[in-house]
């Protein structure tokens, strides 16, 4: 006579959820943790590719000519409406407490230290490291990548150097368009609506706004231009399975590159206003 069979345990939805979670968790930190790989290993190849004048220039120069075509209009585009938002909203404030000649020196500090770099940052995630992911995940999935390892070429110096240098050349520039367009915005919401006088307007703006703070939004507006570079190639040479694969792979750039801009935003803030706390002229 047989012994029935007794029938497998299933497992409960606890457990199920804690697989999950632990395996989303240990998943993101290899993720962060190649991605910082490939940032040194980038570096690395830079620096070799210079030093035996290899640096891929032409292709560096391309790059930064399609960054600077689809991202400058967007910032316009963004630029103006932030401006005059930050100072209709800061303006209604400082209305009621009376300190209207603050206008210059609010809307200038928002958009110099926080609306520029995040605007930047937002920006080149959005066209440019979702365009780059999309390039090399097409290159990747056709095995165009293997085939340039054969052949004894480094994708990280073909591919991945000439578009770290284009982003640190966008970046700030578009760092200071932002800067300007907002400004001026802000400007001409301020007197035009507010009842700002031009000279009370920049005169709080020089009082408040010092060049070490444009200097800092400039230096951040690079730091999340490497972020969105390296998580766009990283993810893009990463990517497997097909047309969906390439499709994931823009995706997950877009979204972690919020998630890192975000967080790293936090911490280059806090730092910051300890080293360089705000001063009146």
């Amino acid at each position: 006579m047989t012994q029935a069979a007794v029938p497998a345990k299933r497992p409960s939805a606890f457990s199920i959820l804690r697989k999950n979670f632990s395996t989303t968790i240990v998943d993101s930190v290899r993720t962060m943790g190649r991605t910082v790989r490939m940032f040194f290993t980038t570096l690395t190849a830079m620096v070799t590719d210079t030093l035996k004048l290899q640096l891929q220039w032409k292709e560096a120069f391309f790059q930064l000519w399609y960054m600077i075509g689809v991202a400058t209009l967007p910032a316009v585009l963004i630029a103006i409406p932030f401006g005059m938002i930050v100072s209709i909203q800061v303006g209604n404030i400082i209305h009621q407490l009376g300190a209207d000649s603050l206008a210059g020196a609010a809307s200038g500090l928002a958009v110099i230290a926080q609306g520029a770099p995040i605007a930047t940052a937002l920006l080149l995630a959005g066209a440019g490291a979702s365009a780059i992911a999309a390039d090399l995940g097409a290159r990747t999935i056709r095995e165009e990548t293997d085939a340039m390892r054969v052949m004894g070429i480094n994708p990280i110096n073909r591919l991945v150097v000439p578009r770290l240098i284009a982003a640190w050349i966008v970046s700030p520039l578009l760092n200071i368009l932002i800067i300007v367009i907002g400004t001026l915005s802000g400007y001409f919401v301020a007197v035009g609506s507010q009842g700002v006088t031009p000279g009370a307007f920049w005169l709080s703006f020089g009082s408040f706004a010092h060049p070490v703070d444009v200097w800092i939004s400039i230096v951040k507006s690079i730091i999340f231009g490497t972020i969105v570079a390296i998580i766009g190639c990283q993810r893009g040479l990463e990517a497997k399975g097909g047309s969906r694969g390439v499709a994931d792979g823009v995706n997950s750039t877009v979204v972690l590159s919020f998630v890192v801009i975000f967080t790293m935003n936090l911490v280059l803030t806090q730092v910051t206003t300890v080293f360089f706390p705000i001063q009146v002229g």
